[in-house]
This record gives C-alpha cells, structure tokens and sequence, in this order.
C-alpha cells in the first residue's frame, strides 16, 4: 500500500524537527527514505509552498515523491485531488490531520493515519531483524521451563 503524506502535518509531530527549520521537509523526506525502504513501500509526501514546485527532483527518489504546491494550490488541494483520481484508493495509507482530507479518504474507502501515529511508527527502532527464525533454545533454558510447568525431566511420556 502507498502512503501518501501531508508533511507539513507530519513534521509538526516528530521529535527534532521543526515547522521553523528551513530545511524540515528535506529532514523528513529522508526519515521516510529509511522508513520505506526498511518497509519496503512507496509514498507521496506533498508540502505547501516551495520553488520551484511541482515534484522535487533533488529530493525526490524512487520510493519516496516529495511534491510542493505552487501556483495558488496547496497542499490539502493536492492530496484530495490524488485521492480522488487514485485507481485504487483503497489502496491508499492517508497520513493527515485535516477534517477535508480524511472525509474525502474515507468516502473513497482509503486508510486513514493520524500524524501522531505515523510519527510513532517512522521514529521507533528499527526492529532487528533474527537471521535465524527457529531460536534454539539451551539445555538449561529447557530445564527451567520443565520446572514452571512442573513436569520432571526424567519422566517419559
């Protein structure tokens, strides 16, 4: 499922950036890289305001599309009009806290995210990853939980 993220939303609710910081929607463009390659999804984060606007080809890659209204748009107008185009809209992981968008994702039966649960996700740990998915378990490892479960490791069954 792609997302597709009002970013100006999401920055205002991840720890370290800021709305102030003129470098804030670069900073989160690459929070998202990490985020979605780790995840191995695809998203549209769209900003208000920016030169020259339109897609960013400096920040923009293959997973992740950093999109900038210009030309009296904004943002909120962007992402309605791609929810309302999209092919597959239930398809769609909306990440906004504005009341027009998550109406419009809803009716068109997209998911919707909060910023606060996105941000969530994007800044916990990455989960490491066991290359061994059968753990072993040690022989006094065994002994104990014969002893919680109250069985005798000499019994047979």
């Amino acid at each position: 499922m792609p997302y597709l993220i009002d970013g100006h939303n999401l920055i205002a609710k991840i720890p370290g950036l800021s709305l102030d910081d003129p470098h804030d929607e670069a900073k989160l463009v690459e929070r998202l890289k990490g985020f979605m390659a780790r995840k191995r999804r695809r998203c549209t984060v769209v900003f208000d305001g920016g030169l020259p606007g339109g897609t960013s080809r400096d920040l923009s890659t293959h997973s992740v599309r950093a999109v900038f209204a210009h030309g009296g748009t904004t943002a909120d107008r962007i992402i309605i009009e791609r929810i309302r185009d999209a092919r597959n809209p239930a398809g769609l992981i909306v990440v906004s806290a504005d009341r027009e968008i998550l109406d419009v994702a809803e009716r068109r039966g997209a998911r919707t995210v909060s910023p606060e649960a996105f941000a969530a996700e994007l800044t916990a740990p990455p989960v490491p990853h066991d290359s061994d998915p059968n753990p072993h378990v040690s022989p006094g490892e065994v002994e104990h939980w014969l002893r919680v479960f109250g069985a005798d490791a000499d019994e047979e069954e």
